[in-house]
């Protein structure tokens, strides 16, 4: 990562800049950034992984306290090739936004605690990092059940392309600058 990915990035309420994070013309004062992930961090995206209404959402097993700062230190902040960012929201960690190569595609992944939910703070922080994270085509496949993760990749431009099924659970495939032969054929 270049030291220009790891200066943090800030969003209005629109998802463009003002230069101080700050929503403008809204009435919020909420400002989102994104900035490199430090130790300190984990401990909140720990929390944020237990909560068990984020779990029921998602469909994604919480990996037990040693298993998951193992995952982040050797798997995630170790790895060159994943572009991770904290979502930073007034100051506080608010979740995470993370990309990675599997097989032969590039996916994006993101989670927010539960007391930023429904406030806008996925669609800025979304924005934010298809800013830098500029790999094309990119995929996304969150839980069928949870709509509003799917709608929030379908208003940053990501596409259905299928579905998968990862345990019992049924997961829709997105793409994002996936031209007409790039699609995958995805199997459910």
């Amino acid at each position: 990562m270049t030291a220009e990915s790891d200066r943090p990035r800030e969003s209005d309420g629109n998802g463009e800049s003002d230069g101080n994070g700050e929503s403008v013309g809204t009435g919020l004062r909420t400002a989102v950034s994104l900035r490199a992930v430090t130790d300190h961090d984990l401990e909140a995206l720990f929390a944020y992984e237990h909560d068990p209404e984020a779990v029921r959402r998602s469909r994604f097993t919480p990996r037990p306290r040693e298993a998951f700062f193992r995952h982040w230190r050797e798997r995630v902040l170790s790895d060159p090739d994943c572009l991770v960012r904290t979502v930073v929201v007034d100051g506080e960690v608010a979740g995470s936004v993370v990309s990675w190569t599997e097989g032969e595609r590039r996916f994006i992944g993101y989670w927010l605690g539960r007391p930023y939910w429904g406030r806008g703070i996925g669609t800025r922080a979304l924005g934010l990092f298809l800013e830098l994270e500029r790999v094309r085509p990119l995929y996304a496949d969150p839980f069928s059940g949870n709509t509003a993760s799917v709608r929030l990749l379908e208003r940053h431009g990501f596409e259905r392309a299928g579905t998968l099924v990862h345990g019992e659970d049924e997961h829709v495939l997105l793409a994002l600058g996936a031209g007409p032969g790039e699609l995958p054929q995805a199997h459910g």
